[in-house]
């Protein structure tokens, strides 16, 4: 009988018995010849080994100051609304928390604060226009300004009212346009030797005094003081008298077209160009200036009332003056070319 138990069978000849036998099967073999108190040994051996090789990997792995906690840096204490997961995000968490990292959207330009404009007539032109007329006391001077945008009126010197003279006569041709405009008249009308709108270019461009008794007849006495005083100005033709500053305001509304319709206003102040007198005021405008007046010359009495324009920018300036060095005298032009000089300069 074998000692390794029952015999087996097997269905081909080429396995035996013996061949069968490995290597496993020897150690077996050879284990059964130690003593018990060996094996015991011999698997604590193993044992403590295997616990040895763990606790290496173990500490492998773990860094050397890993019982230290991580340092937090001061933007990230700072905060309390820091994350506590803010690494676990990857590249883009980190350039989110970095305001550099991401380019900045260009900061929206504010809108520009445009300041009101100053007024252009101001306490320094008050004092030139004041230093010119004290230096000219010898005569009567009154001057009056109005800044369009504003229609606010600037008096000087004498404020009262003056023979107007000639400058009168814008006053009845803007009658005469009224009743045009009221279907009460016509330009074409025939009046004297010509027609009405004839006449008034007549009066206005060569102050013909001929036209002007034409026009004043057409518009009637009782015509003229209630066209004059529906503008807020007491006149009375037999005297022919006004202010500065009532000329300058009839000017002003010319000029801004409250007075007459466009078509007429423009006529107008088309005949007030380019008139049979440009020594006064037109012959100290500055280029790049446009003038529209009338001058008016009586006994000793000198005016001219104008319209300065550049651009958008326009300004009524009326000089009124009495005196007595002759009809056309070349010192008191010089007031007139002083006082233009002053305006023009702090005005353009």
């Amino acid at each position: 009988m074998d000692s390794w138990g029952p015999g087996r069978h097997y269905s081909s000849g080429r396995h035996t018995r013996k061949s069968t036998r490995g290597a496993g099967w020897r150690l077996l073999g050879l284990m059964g010849g130690i003593r018990p108190q060996f094996l015991i040994v011999l698997v604590a051996v193993l044992g403590l080994v295997s616990t040895a090789t763990v606790y290496a990997a173990i500490q492998a792995r773990v860094p050397v100051d890993a019982a230290a906690p991580p340092a937090t840096p001061a933007s990230a204490s700072a905060s309390p609304y820091a994350s506590a997961d803010a690494g676990a995000a990857g590249p883009l968490a980190a350039a989110a928390a970095t305001p550099s990292a991401l380019p900045s959207a260009p900061a929206p330009t504010p809108a520009p604060v445009l300041a009101p404009p100053a007024p252009a007539i101001g306490p320094a032109l008050d004092a030139e226009i004041n230093a010119v007329l004290t230096a000219n006391s010898g005569y009567r001077v009154g001057v009056a300004l109005i800044d369009v945008r504003d229609g606010a009126v600037h008096e000087y010197g004498v404020k009262t009212k003056f023979v107007a003279a000639s400058t009168g006569k814008i006053l009845a041709a803007a009658a005469y346009y009224h009743l045009v405009e009221t279907g009460k008249a016509s330009l074409a009308a025939r009046m004297g030797a010509s027609t009405a709108g004839q006449q008034i270019r007549q009066m206005v461009q060569q102050s013909n005094n001929e036209s002007w008794a034409l026009i004043l007849n057409a518009v009637g006495y009782n015509g003229l003081t209630d066209y004059a005083a529906s503008l807020g100005i007491p006149y009375d033709r037999t005297v022919n008298s006004l202010t500065p500053a009532e000329m300058a305001k009839i000017l002003a509304e010319l000029y801004s077209g409250r007075l007459l319709n466009p078509a007429n206003t423009a006529q107008l102040l088309s005949y007030m160009q380019k008139t049979n007198y440009e020594r006064l005021i037109p012959a100290a405008v500055p280029a790049g200036v446009s003038v529209f007046h009338k001058y008016g010359l009586l006994n000793g009495y000198l005016h001219d009332a104008s319209i300065l324009v550049q651009g958008e920018r326009a300004f009524v300036f009326v000089v009124y003056t009495l005196g007595w060095d002759g009809p056309e005298g070349a010192a008191r032009r010089n007031v007139f070319h002083e006082l233009t000089g002053k305006v023009t300069a702090g005005l353009f």
